[in-house]
């Protein structure tokens, strides 16, 4: 009896979350969510801002594109400045900036102004987001760990596909500018919770190396890969600029890959993805990230362009959608944590197949309520699979590794948002230039073709999946929450 009664309180300690540690969470959980959030609520805007600022659209979606690339950079320094600073100093630091960007895109200016404030609040995200991990990395017991990354999870991917509707309303009865007020109050609640509770210190005040050539290095890889794309959709043809972005890609990425090599302490750890589960999940994760973000892009423009919707009828189609996804999550991550990952991350790589195919086979016929039925099923999908695929590739890196892994997943998941939107954007864009005088056909072209590309992709992931299930691998890394 004794040693049932010592076995029951252990178990209890090693799952154990304190109120302190659950409002920390929810610090950075709201810091994230309107900062995710702002991702994609100026999707459903770009037809007006096209006219509203007379620029094409290819330069319009950077709006979108840009700011996830600018997310994806600064997130790529999160492993160095998680190890280095106070957990609470970089939360006022995303606080600022956040605000400052708000600003920006809150007031009556032009296109520039806009996207520097997009930018400006793109690096609050960029810290916000590896912060909310770090802190449930750090102090969640890993028998919990599925539960309350699937909180996070909800939080990533509701906010994206809330974004077009929560934009459509706002621009249809009021002005796009509005989109940014409205998120002040939730910046400022998210201030004060963070002021009050989060406390967590770095795991090591030494000095640590920043590399800075790794930065720059990224930084032209990934800009020259972006480029290729929003090149070829302004030209709709591979021209000279678009040749030249290729090579400048491939240059860029080899110099990347030979640096990350060669160096002792490189920005993203890539070593880690010598290690068959977490390599392979980190293949799964980014590809679900970009068929979530390229979705909710291409789906709300679709609606638009060829069934005549306005702004807040093509955002509400994401709604059903999105609500399903906040309450499957937390849902998923209890499945994960009871049976492990095999079950929810197959059943959602088959579910996301299924989901991108339909949506091909029917581009031509699509109605408004199919495509919230269909959304709804491609959401089911992602919301069981994407925060299941990092919380299992956590358990395979070792403490001092935390950090390293939650940059690392944190950089491609919105690095593939930023891809994905280019890419669809570019697939939209090239259909307009071939096909000047019949929009309507032009949208159902360039839809296909964005969601074939989508099909490969999910049939990718899916082989991953499959491929990890029958590898036998050496058992997760033990770790133990940090006290505080």
């Amino acid at each position: 009896m004794k040693d049932d009664t010592v076995e029951a309180a252990t178990a209890h300690e090693e799952t154990r979350v304190s109120a302190r540690t659950k409002l920390s969470i929810g610090a950075t959980a709201l810091l994230s969510f309107v900062g995710v959030l702002t991702e994609t609520s100026l999707n459903v805007t770009f037809p007006t801002m096209t006219k509203e600022f007379g620029l094409p659209l290819s330069t319009i979606q950077l709006l979108t594109s840009g700011y996830l690339l600018m997310v994806t950079l600064v997130m790529s320094t999160s492993s160095f400045l998680l190890k280095r600073f106070d957990a609470r100093l970089l939360f006022r630091l995303a606080i600022a900036t956040s605000l400052a960007g708000t600003v920006l895109c809150s007031i009556p200016a032009d296109y520039w102004v806009l996207l520097v404030g997009r930018l400006l609040q793109a690096a609050a995200t960029g810290v916000s987001t590896p912060l909310m991990m770090h802190v449930i990395l750090s102090l969640i017991p890993q028998r919990r760990r599925g539960t309350y990354m699937g909180i996070a999870g909800m939080v990533i991917s509701l906010a994206p596909t809330l974004g077009p509707t929560y934009g459509g309303l706002i621009n249809y009865y009021w002005s796009w500018h509005i989109i940014f007020v409205l998120t002040v109050p939730l910046l400022l609640l998210s201030y004060v919770l963070g002021e009050l509770y989060l406390r967590l210190s770095p795991r090591s005040k030494a000095a640590q190396h920043f590399d800075a050539l790794g930065l720059v290095l990224l930084t032209f890889a990934l800009v020259s890969l972006t480029q290729i794309f929003d090149r070829l959709g302004a030209s709709g043809t591979f021209n000279a600029p678009v040749l030249i972005a290729i090579a400048a890609t491939v240059v860029a990425f080899a110099l990347l890959i030979w640096h990350s090599i060669s160096s002792h302490a490189p920005l993203l750890n890539g070593r880690l993805l010598k290690t068959p589960t977490v390599g392979l999940r980190a293949i799964n994760f980014f590809i679900l990230q970009f068929i979530n973000i390229g979705s909710s892009f291409l789906i709300p423009v679709f609606a638009e362009l060829f069934l005549g919707a306005n702004s807040m009828h093509a955002g509400l189609l994401l709604l059903p959608g999105s609500l399903l996804g906040a309450l499957i999550t937390p849902f998923a991550g209890s499945l994960y944590d009871r049976h492990g990952a095999a079950l929810p991350l197959l059943v959602s790589n088959i579910s996301m197949l299924i989901g991108v195919g339909a949506f091909w086979w029917l581009t031509g016929n699509l109605t408004l309520p199919l495509i919230t039925g269909l959304y709804l099923f491609l959401k089911l999908g992602f919301n069981l699979g994407y925060s299941n695929t990092m919380s299992d590739g956590s358990k395979y890196v070792t403490a001092e590794q935390q950090t390293d892994f939650n940059s690392m997943f944190n950089t491609f998941q919105q690095y593939a948002g930023s891809l994905g939107t280019s890419v669809l954007a570019c697939s939209l864009a090239i259909s307009q230039i071939a096909l000047p005088g019949d929009p309507k056909h032009a949208a159902v072209e360039g839809t296909s073709h964005g969601f074939m590309l989508l099909i490969a992709l999910a049939f990718v992931a899916l082989v991953a999946t499959l491929v990890s299930v029958v590898l036998r691998h050496k058992p997760p890394i033990r770790l133990t929450p940090v006290k505080v």
